[in-house]
């Protein structure tokens, strides 16, 4: 073999060992840098356009739901599926166990994990303190939000978990 040249290898020298792992560490950390910062521009982390106004309305919220509850009224509320609609009975009573009269029924019937599937069931009053209403054929878990009111003011609020067979 004229003119071939043998190389040996490089040996490994402690000096290589060093800039190799800092060169790496360093891409890891570039490479994460990167990554925090893409998500931190591309998401703001907000749930709410006012955080001041939802502090707000919660407090009208809890302020609503002792009202409430002083007023021990008994609501129940019943799901009955039938064929080719759902019905939804409201008993709604006193704390003296007296039907209420003179109020507005709403009830939806709300998908625990997509709200374009939501039922709203519009509510009639068969005699005092009791409404009825059907919704469209529905199997699965719902949530039945009843809300009783008087003169525009919300005097009542419920939501219970519903399985529909």
């Amino acid at each position: 073999m004229i003119g071939a040249t043998t190389q040996s290898p490089r040996p490994v020298t402690g000096r290589m060992v060093l800039f190799c792992l800092i060169a790496f560490f360093a891409i890891v950390a570039l490479a994460n840098g990167l990554l925090v910062r893409f998500a931190l521009t591309t998401f703001g982390g907000l749930e709410t356009a006012s955080s001041y106004q939802a502090g707000f309305a919660f407090a009208r919220e809890a302020a609503a739901a002792r009202a409430q509850d002083e007023r021990h009224w008994q609501v129940q509320g019943r799901v009955l599926p039938a064929a080719g609609a759902t019905t939804v009975e409201i008993d709604a009573r006193d704390a003296a166990g007296q039907p209420l009269a003179g109020l507005e029924a709403s009830a939806h019937l709300a998908h625990p994990t997509d709200r374009r599937a939501d039922q709203m069931v519009r509510l009639s009053e068969a005699v005092a303190g009791q409404f009825r209403g059907t919704a469209g054929a529905l199997s699965g878990q719902w949530d039945l939000v009843i809300e009783l009111s008087r003169d525009g003011t919300r005097l009542f609020r419920s939501r219970n978990r519903v399985i529909l067979p």
